[in-house]
């Protein structure tokens, strides 16, 4: 184990997977001389070439167009659409063409795409670069949506991502490049479609998402000194969703709250709180409570930013909440 950095991990998972596989290939805006926006594909031009990873016009229609092409060749590649606010130029390529060719020709045809895009507030980019774009693609068949929280996951389960046969939408918290942790030194993948306990717990199980896992364990440990034990969740691929792990978590703590930083209504906590009230209901003892942004465009400003924010304390007001006050 050695630690490393967000942005160091996923440069090393695509360095790993383009040395494996050949057809294994990244592009987009920035990427090739320039390293990036954030600097996560620094150095991968020169290791590789020009054909392998390169710079393309500013058009995300472009690049969704072309991955989904390219994939149907045979190929595998990767695209990085720079903030998953344009995923919305890149939304018909996805959902209609994508999601829908193994539905439309069967077990012949695979789309082995990975768009990567940067998300999330909390760096005062405002509201046109810091959405967060789960509840977009949630309700898209044939897409496989991950959030990785740690250095581990980001590499793990990139690289699985990348060799999947399916098309996937790899979220990258941009608050996470610059946060290390332990990975694991030579090949590992993380399994997709598998969600992980960050801490097991066993009065309330707290199911977060992206950077707030991070959140969720902060406040975990401040409830630690009420006397509350919780149970940190981390779904990891969203879509599909492993919900196995959860529902067996509120079977035995008999409480629930979801954590997204996506506005509440319509977020991604409420498909969690339908499945545990239609498979789990008789198990809570109490409301689902959920965490999330108010409905309302990201702010410019820090102060309305951090406000806009969940933060550890909006968390832990929820678990009590969940717990009965």
């Amino acid at each position: 184990m050695s630690a490393t950095s967000v942005r160091e991990a996923i440069r090393s998972a695509l360095a790993e997977e383009m040395e494996r596989d050949e057809s294994v290939f990244c592009y987009g805006e920035d990427v090739g001389d320039y390293g990036g926006l954030y600097q996560v594909t620094a150095g991968l031009q020169e290791r590789f070439g020009r054909e392998r990873v390169f710079d393309t016009p500013l058009s995300e229609t472009m690049l969704g167009g072309s991955a989904v092409g390219a994939a149907l060749t045979g190929t595998r590649p990767v695209v990085e659409i720079m903030y998953g606010d344009f995923l919305t130029i890149v939304a018909d390529h996805l959902v209609n063409y994508a999601a829908k060719m193994y539905f439309n020709y069967g077990d012949e045809t695979s789309v082995p795409l990975v768009v990567r895009t940067a998300y999330g507030a909390g760096d005062q980019l405002g509201l046109h670069h810091s959405q967060m774009p789960i509840s977009w693609f949630q309700n898209v068949p044939g897409l496989t949506v991950v959030a990785p929280s740690t250095p581990r996951e980001y590499k793990g389960l990139l690289k699985s991502a990348i060799r999947s046969d399916d098309p996937v939408i790899f979220l990258e918290h941009k608050l996470h490049y610059d946060e290390s942790g332990e990975v694991p030194e030579g090949e590992y993948t993380v399994p997709l479609r598998r969600s992980d306990v960050k801490r097991e717990g066993s009065d309330v199980t707290v199911v977060a998402v992206g950077r707030m896992v991070d959140v969720a364990l902060e406040a975990a440990e401040a409830l630690a000194g009420e006397g509350v034990d919780c149970e940190v969740i981390d779904p990891r691929t969203l879509v599909p969703l492993d919900a196995e792990p959860i529902l067996r978590s509120i079977r035995k703590t008999h409480a629930l709250t979801v954590v997204h930083e996506e506005p509440t209504f319509g977020g991604y906590g409420g498909e969690i709180a339908a499945i545990a009230a239609k498979r789990a209901i008789y198990h809570l003892d109490g409301p689902v409570t959920r965490v999330g942004a108010p409905f309302t465009p990201v702010p410019f400003s820090k102060a309305l930013e951090d406000a806009y924010l969940p933060d550890a304390e909006d968390v832990a007001s929820a678990v009590r909440e969940a717990l009965g006050g």
